[in-house]
């Protein structure tokens, strides 16, 4: 669209600049331009004095409108905040993005529409004068990696709906969208090189440590078939010996399934050994993460499931070095 591509390259902040501004009536703005020509029509046909004088004032007020709807939106700036603290954003999901709309003016700006080009409706707020508002916008997510937002479209019809006016502004926002997770059911294999490894997720025989859902592979023996009745749901009762599990989660385990399809997969995997307080090391062409746990790890693996066609060349990262066997 050729207003997007005048907004210009992505930066940090944007700022509403005057010639870049297009307005333009609505329908109610339409059809009261309309009815002030036919008012002048009638005017001129019965020579009535204060016809003119009505039709006048009315031309007057719109003109007047005009100008106060394109300046509620000059000289505002925007700013990204990026993503939504400790949000994990999956492929299909909507991405929450919060913005800053910053008024440096004396007077307020009215009725502000921030939006997705390929919206119809989008968030709304007033702009106090020498203030900041924030808007929250959720922008939907196809595909994996790493993802720039589009141009938003800043617009307003205050402040009597006549008019509006908007601009495109290029802001810099940008995340990353994690693999969409398959669906549970699949475990990964005991092994993994040779090695014999523990299956996710373990059961331990010592101490009782609570439920937790069933999963297609757990025993028979462990379902509390006392609550089924009661929840509607097969739950399983968990044990700790108190050792961690320790598992590796290898691309090569996967070789019946493509590429988008073992990246779903083992995000499967690398959230469900997460959610189980396993110790996991994951492995891909050209890189591996030895086994750990933690926040920052499963930041780590989905990080690197997400930019799986940036590793993909066959070249080892440094923090390989040292990680035994592959």
């Amino acid at each position: 669209m050729w207003g997007q591509r005048r907004a210009g390259a992505f930066r940090r902040e944007a700022q509403v600049e005057r010639r870049r501004i297009y307005i333009l009536p609505t329908r109610f703005g339409a059809g009261f331009a309309l009815m002030t020509l036919v008012m002048l029509v009638a005017a001129i046909n019965y020579s009535n004095s204060m016809a003119f004088a009505l039709t006048f004032l009315l031309a007057a007020l719109g003109l007047v409108s005009m100008h106060h709807t394109h300046a509620n939106l000059v000289g505002v700036s925007l700013r990204s905040l990026g993503g939504t603290s400790g949000h994990a954003v999956f492929a299909g999901d909507e991405a929450p993005l919060q913005f800053i709309a910053s008024n440096p003016s004396l007077a307020p700006r009215l009725s502000l529409e921030l939006r997705w080009p390929a919206q119809t409706d989008g968030v709304r707020h007033d702009l106090p004068a020498q203030d900041s508002t924030s808007f929250a916008l959720r922008l939907p997510t196809t595909r994996r990696g790493r993802l720039q937002a589009p141009k938003l479209r800043l617009s307003t019809q205050a402040p009597l709906g006549l008019f509006e006016a908007w601009t495109w502004l290029a802001v810099d926002a940008r995340l990353l969208v994690y693999p969409k997770p398959a669906a549970a059911g699949r475990l990964p294999p005991p092994w993994s090189q040779g090695q014999l490894m523990s299956p996710l997720p373990r059961i331990g025989s010592e101490d009782f440590a609570g439920f937790r859902d069933y999963v297609p592979g757990d025993s028979p023996r462990l379902i509390h078939w006392k609550s089924l009745p009661r929840t509607g749901r097969a739950l399983v009762q968990r044990f700790d010996d108190g050792v961690a599990s320790e598992i590796w989660l290898d691309w090569q385990a996967l070789e019946d399934l493509d590429t988008e399809q073992r990246l779903s997969q083992l995000t499967r995997w690398v959230l469900d050994a997460d959610a189980s307080g396993s110790r996991y090391g994951l492995r891909l062409p050209g890189f591996a993460l030895p086994p750990n746990a933690g926040a920052a790890h499963l930041g780590l693996c989905l990080e690197a499931l997400a930019l799986f066609d940036e590793r993909s060349d066959g070249r080892s990262d440094a923090r390989d070095a040292g990680r035994g066997p592959r």
